[in-house]
């Protein structure tokens, strides 16, 4: 039996402030199957983003397991994770992220030479020739447009051909063409890698293109979009 890509069982996340407890995710039982591309869908604030984390283990629950490609993230400190997310994870956020004092080149190198990667300048050159930078290579982030920055976001997730692939909002800041343009080349990279998918979105054209829709409502999965499609 292929053992799935991510596996979420009685997931909570409790935040203590000084207005007291917020619970963020209440109980979350989801199972993602390799190979999988899974659109995350459900209103601002029911946990989305948090449960994306979470998978990524760019934060813990506070009880509850999670066992992601493999591995089991329960317990493990900031160094585990780190090299769990560099071995497994590529993320892509709605807010680009790339630094801006390097040129798209340099951004999609990063994390490969962080890895060890001797070959990490060759690779990254070839994963912006993939979404079409191979003539933006020496562009800095305020040189590009929007698309084309989450474009170079995209190579540098993609980069080290992870296994599973994180959208959190992709085309969140993009207009509606561009965003289309991404989703497609997003989608059509991960069945190149044989990958597993999970994305957050609004936009039911995006959800719709996902082999299947995950509905979350106050930090609890409503719908596994194992039993019908859901409708945002």
């Amino acid at each position: 039996m292929t053992e799935r890509m991510a596996d979420l069982r009685d997931v909570h996340l409790t935040l203590v402030s000084g207005a007291g407890a917020v619970n963020i995710l209440r109980g979350v039982n989801l199972s993602v199957e390799r190979g999988e591309t899974v659109g995350i869908v459900g209103p601002s604030g029911s946990g989305k983003s948090t449960m994306l984390a979470i998978m990524a283990g760019l934060e813990q629950a506070s009880s509850g397991t999670v066992r992601v490609a493999g591995q089991d993230l329960n317990g493990l400190d900031e160094d585990g994770l780190a090299r769990f997310r560099r071995a497994h994870v590529g993320i892509v956020f709605q807010s680009f992220h790339l630094i801006p004092t390097m040129t798209a080149l340099e951004n999609v190198a990063v994390p490969l030479e962080l890895a060890g990667r001797r070959d990490a300048f060759d690779v990254a050159a070839r994963g912006l020739q993939a979404v079409g930078l191979g003539h933006r290579t020496g562009h800095y982030p305020s040189e590009l447009s929007g698309g084309e920055q989450q474009r170079v976001a995209l190579a540098r997730a993609t980069g080290a051909n992870p296994e599973l692939l994180l959208a959190d909002e992709p085309t969140g800041n993009l207009d509606g063409a561009t965003g289309r343009t991404i989703i497609d080349m997003m989608l059509a990279q991960n069945r190149e890698r044989n990958g597993t998918l999970v994305l957050i979105t609004h936009d039911p054209e995006v959800a719709r293109a996902c082999g299947r829709i995950v509905r979350i409502e106050d930090g609890l999965v409503v719908d596994d979009g194992r039993r019908a499609a859901v409708a945002e």
